[in-house]
């Protein structure tokens, strides 16, 4: 593996990306990730290139802490960076979060903008100045890499913001974080607010330039790249642009715009593209948040092509409809065709041409016996339905409630009900009989009478994973306990076994979640 380039000796047009999809990404309500799915997640970003990986915020909870200190110890080549508000408390915490991580980074933030400081902060100023001095010295006492952030940096006012920049600077901040919040900037305001700091802050020259954008008028990628065009050398974003609201810019679109439109924007990332997919479909899975298929870079459709005229031009010239290669980004033709009889052996080479390459021979095993299982019942089995699988089964040995069998009942005349079996906290529990109205209902009253609970369902989502009449399905829903809310995700060739997969991944990500707390002014 290639180790990361330190930022004070890379070429001006390279640019650092940070991605934050196990720290901000984290956020999107629904989204909650355990310790083993953040490290899978840090691990494959790792192995991508990304030079900097927020890990979580410390202080936030025992379990963001115990994350931002196992991903220290396993992450190797990219930087780790530990959130932090401006309070020595949160900053020390961050420190020891971060104690065995071999490149750190303490990335601490305070609101400057004024409606922030009124209202929210409810501090003065001369008050803000001075706990920028103190937060970010304070941090660079600890680590030698400090990252500090003006939240709400592009509502602040152009004076005000200079003088805080300059501050954490002089302080001793190495990367300085210009974000666009709330997402109200648009690409031409906010790249001439960076170049704007840039260019009258004094010792601007003492740091890296970042940009934060949010999505909420869909200009997170844009702003971006005005963002890059304009001064600043360091990218924060996330895959699939997960994140509060309507979301942060997207790591695969801002990576893939920079290398495809080189001849308009000659700046280079460390990213190995042809990971992107991959990542994707992995953070996809572990959030419970499919991507839409009309997604830039990773949807489904990104690359096919329906229309006459389209389909046309692709067999005289692939140029003519696509910019940019499915295998750049890692979305393989496959030439490895899978059935019932193929062996173990097929199967592990499969998992490794689709990039599993890390599996332990226990989840390779259960991953083939489910596969031969599907195989059966399936003609035709795809990569997708393989993938589906595997990140359905990967991950999930350490959840407290375990699957074991579902049968059910169902029909026109009723009544409808459902058998089910599961394992809690690795004792095997007596079968459950419960009825619904309608199958789906008997599966969900089953797991409640399982383990009970008062979780409320927002959401239950079906798609299929293939086309055709024997297609996997997949399985997403959602539930919401106390104002904290989870998705979780299931696949299986019977869409009610899918659905109780799905509702109890949602149910163990809401045991993790319901030990999470947000502290004040989390939203930089």
């Amino acid at each position: 593996m290639t180790v990361t380039t330190p930022v004070s000796q890379r070429p001006a047009d390279r640019v650092v990306i940070f991605d934050t999809t196990l720290r901000d990404g984290e956020q999107s309500p629904g989204a909650s990730m355990n310790l083993e799915e953040k490290l899978r997640i840090a691990l494959t970003l790792e192995e991508m290139g990304v030079d900097v990986i927020e890990a979580g915020f410390p202080i936030a909870s025992n379990g963001d802490f115990e994350c931002v200190r196992e991903i220290g110890r396993v992450v190797k080549t990219s930087v780790v960076a530990g959130l932090s508000r401006a309070a020595r408390m949160d900053i020390d915490r961050a420190a020891e979060a971060l104690q065995y991580a071999e490149r750190k980074r303490i990335h601490t933030f305070i609101s400057t903008s004024p409606l922030h400081m009124k209202y929210k902060l409810q501090m003065q100023p001369d008050a803000v100045v001075q706990a920028i001095a103190d937060s970010v010295g304070h941090a660079r006492t600890l680590v030698d890499d400090v990252e500090w952030s003006a939240e709400d940096g592009s509502r602040t006012e152009p004076d005000f913001l200079c003088r805080c920049v300059e501050t954490a600077i002089k302080a001793g901040a190495t990367t300085i974080n210009i974000p666009d919040t709330v997402g109200y900037a648009v690409p031409e305001e906010y790249g001439a607010l960076i170049r704007m700091v840039i260019e009258r802050v004094p010792n601007s020259d003492r740091a890296v330039f970042s940009v934060h954008c949010h999505n909420d008028l869909g200009l997170a990628v844009a702003n971006s790249l005005a963002g890059v065009a304009n001064g600043a050398r360091q990218v924060e974003c996330t895959i699939n642009g997960l994140g509060e609201r309507a979301g942060n810019a997207a790591l695969e679109e801002i990576v893939m715009a920079l290398r495809t439109r080189h001849d308009a924007m000659p700046y280079t990332t460390g990213i190995r593209t042809e990971h992107i997919t991959r990542a994707s479909r992995l953070v996809s899975t572990i959030t419970g948040f499919t991507v839409q298929p009309n997604k830039a870079i990773v949807g489904t459709n990104a690359f096919a092509h329906e229309s006459g005229i389209h389909q046309d031009g692709m067999l005289k010239h692939a140029g003519t409809y696509e910019i940019m290669t499915p295998e750049s980004v890692g979305l393989n033709r496959s030439t490895l065709v899978m059935g019932k009889h193929s062996g173990r052996a097929a199967f592990r080479a499969k998992l490794k041409e689709l990039g599993y390459e890390e599996m332990g021979d226990n989840a390779v095993n259960d991953a083939f016996k489910r596969f031969k299982d599907l195989a059966d019942r399936k003609k035709d089995v795809f990569d997708e339905d393989i993938v589906a699988l595997v990140d359905d089964e990967v991950g999930r040995q350490n959840d407290r409630i375990q699957f074991v069998s579902l049968q059910v009942v169902a029909g026109s005349k009723g009544p409808q009900h459902a058998v089910l079996e599961v394992e809690v906290d690795g004792q095997a529990c007596a079968p459950v009989v419960s009825f619904g109205n309608g199958p789906v209902d008997a599966v969900f009253n089953a797991i409640k009478q399982a383990f009970p609970h008062e979780a409320r369902l927002q959401l239950y989502q079906v798609q299929a994973v293939t086309a055709g009449t024997d297609a996997q399905a997949e399985v997403t829903v959602r539930l919401e306990e106390n104002g904290k809310t989870v998705n979780g995700q299931g696949a299986d060739a019977d869409t009610l076994v899918a659905s109780a997969r799905a509702y109890i991944h949602a149910l163990n990500k809401l045991l993790v979640k319901r030990e999470k707390t947000a502290p004040a002014a989390l939203s930089a």
